[in-house]
């Protein structure tokens, strides 16, 4: 597929209309253990579009599909659905990498934010972070269960019997599928940087290494990068998706503080 997007303050702008609020259909869903919930948290039942006490940054949410354990996987809109610039920003594809997560929690429960349309996915492998574990409940790591450029890899990046074997695969892929976004950003660690290693908007990527104050690197995998998430989309989108890498132990006010900020400020937005 393919779709001009004419530049404005060095940002690429889509040539459609941009999608409204999306609610999700209601199902009966998996309780979380409290301390689960207070990490990730929602007020509502699993399926129904919650914006939840306290939260004005959320316009609406949904759950986007379940896990291999039936926990639900929860997409956040915030910011201007009416805007030029649409982005999804997710955390935890790998459960023991959560830096991502933190970030993208502090913005689904902070201010309000203005001038671009922001999807954020904080926990995109509820299981794996259930379990502090890289892979999800198969052992599969899921940044190599893409159907793009996807190999039979064993071991630790064990990428599943066959392409998009997982559910977590299929429900992200339906999702961004269906916003077609502009921008993805993909957050990990420990490897410290932004990955322009083919990169398919380097001045994207670049921005955000600035905002994020991460030095701008190229990630080949050791040679197993095969069936990401970053190929996928990229192959198939007319946007862009950039792997962002935080250190093996940044700080609590980086996660809180300059992460949150950069991000909003690397895609156009402000507060």
């Amino acid at each position: 597929m393919s779709r001009s997007r004419p530049m404005i303050a060095g940002l690429a702008l889509s040539s459609a209309a941009t999608l409204l609020a999306i609610h999700g259909a209601a199902s009966a869903g998996a309780t979380q253990p409290s301390t689960q919930q207070a990490q990730g948290g929602n007020v509502a039942s699993a399926g129904a579009a919650v914006v939840g006490e306290g939260r004005p940054a959320v316009v609406s949410a949904r759950i986007i599909g379940r896990s291999v354990k039936d926990n639900p996987i929860r997409a956040y809109e915030l910011g201007d659905p009416n805007a030029a610039v649409t982005v999804v920003a997710l955390g935890s594809m790998h459960g023991n990498e959560t830096g991502g997560q933190v970030v993208l929690g502090d913005l689904r429960d902070g201010n309000p934010v203005k001038g671009v349309h922001l999807w954020v996915i904080p926990r995109d492998n509820p299981d794996g972070v259930f379990r502090d574990q890289r892979h999800n409940a198969n052992g599969v790591d899921l940044n190599r269960n893409f159907p793009t450029n996807w190999k039979p890899l064993t071991g630790w990046y064990y990428s599943g019997p066959k392409p998009s074997s997982e559910p977590e695969t299929r429900a992200l892929k339906a999702f961004l599928n269906e916003i077609d976004p502009d921008y993805v950003v993909t957050f990990h660690s420990p490897l410290y940087g932004v990955d322009v290693y083919g990169a398919k908007d380097r001045p994207f990527a670049r921005r955000l290494a600035k905002e994020l104050q991460l030095p701008i690197k190229e990630f080949d995998c050791a040679g197993v990068c095969h069936g990401t998430l970053t190929q996928w989309f990229n192959a198939n989108h007319a946007g862009a998706c950039v792997t962002v890498e935080f250190s093996s132990s940044p700080t609590q006010r980086y996660l809180h503080v300059r992460a949150p900020r950069g991000l909003v400020r690397a895609i156009g937005g402000h507060f």
